[in-house]
């Protein structure tokens, strides 16, 4: 619709019956060029999930639309591609790309229950990485997409049983991804999410410094300084000579310590005794600053209601 993504049949297919479905993995013949000319890419047999985000977006959305052995020439803009940040050193920032198409084989995904603990491994490590690529090209949201991918293979139900270090590899797989979510998460804003994510690599490891990070980063950028201040603090006793951590406990000290001043103002104000030297003055009846909140109350209430009182006597007279 927007003219950034183009399909064209050079070879016709087996019909529209044939086309692949989403969640399948595919092979296909394919290869990229430059606007000049300049071959980038060539695989006779690439294969990938179809729908997972695997590869270029381009590729990803127009084999959906592939028939069985049919040819397909693609013209992508760079947003479909590898954007902004191109690819080092062959593919030059939004530089669009032409793909030449050919759709050879779609099966369905492997099962997940059946998987061996190292090909389950090796399968969301694909994923994680897929996501760590959208994340380096700040495309958060394909990168949650990735690192969720990755999560619901690892954590998926499994009729074979694993070794013991391949049990402790799936669950470093586990946090990293989990880490890695909390990270894209919290560039999105998506701060309550990105607490779930952080806590659960607490759970499986305490001591992580990077969800202990992120964590009293999530709680700073929610106003939660008496909170993220140990938190941070936990981190850096970890790892002292993280600079990050270091300039980033500074900041949140400095900002607790403005929320307070700030806060010890308002009370004051609120007490009726705001102070030009931001000290409280000497009451002459010598009562304490801390009023009993009933009585200060009551006081109001009867003076309210003794000028009631007197604009009904003055409406009668």
């Amino acid at each position: 619709g927007n003219g950034l993504l183009k399909k064209k049949t050079l070879v016709a297919g087996q019909g529209v019956e044939s086309r692949p479905q989403k969640g399948q993995d595919v092979t296909v013949c394919l290869k990229a060029t430059l606007e000049d000319g300049t071959v980038v890419e060539e695989d006779p047999a690439l294969t990938f999930t179809l729908g997972d985000c695997d590869v270029v977006q381009a590729l990803d959305l127009c084999v959906q639309l592939l028939e069985m052995e049919e040819t397909a020439l693609i013209v992508s803009d760079a947003k479909y591609c590898y954007g902004a940040q191109g690819r080092s050193p062959d593919i030059p920032p939004n530089a669009s790309l032409t793909l030449e198409v050919e759709l050879l084989a779609a099966r369905d995904a492997p099962d997940l229950e059946l998987l061996s603990g190292k090909e389950k491994i090796q399968l969301a490590n694909r994923k994680r990485e897929r996501g760590n690529f959208f994340y380096q090209q700040a495309d958060y949201v394909l990168a949650i997409n990735s690192y969720d991918i990755a999560l619901r293979i690892v954590g998926s139900s499994s009729k074979v049983d694993f070794s013991p270090d391949e049990e402790a590899e799936l669950l470093d797989v586990k946090v990293k991804c989990l880490n890695n979510l909390a990270a894209s998460q919290l560039k999105l804003d998506h701060f309550k999410a990105a607490l779930k994510s952080c806590n659960l690599v607490l759970e499986h490891q305490p001591g992580n410094i990077k969800a202990l990070f992120r964590k009293g980063k999530v709680l700073a950028q929610q106003g939660e300084y008496r909170e993220a201040i140990p938190i941070l603090k936990a981190a850096l006793k970890l790892e002292p000579s993280n600079k990050t951590i270091h300039a980033e406990l500074s900041k949140l000290v400095k900002k607790h310590a403005d929320q307070r001043n700030v806060e010890t103002e308002m009370y004051r104000k609120m007490l009726g005794n705001p102070s030009a030297a931001g000290t409280p003055g000497k009451c002459k009846d010598k009562l304490p600053w801390s009023i009993p909140w009933k009585w200060l109350f009551g006081a109001t209430a009867i003076a309210l209601g003794g000028v009631a009182l007197s604009v009904v006597i003055a409406a009668r007279n």
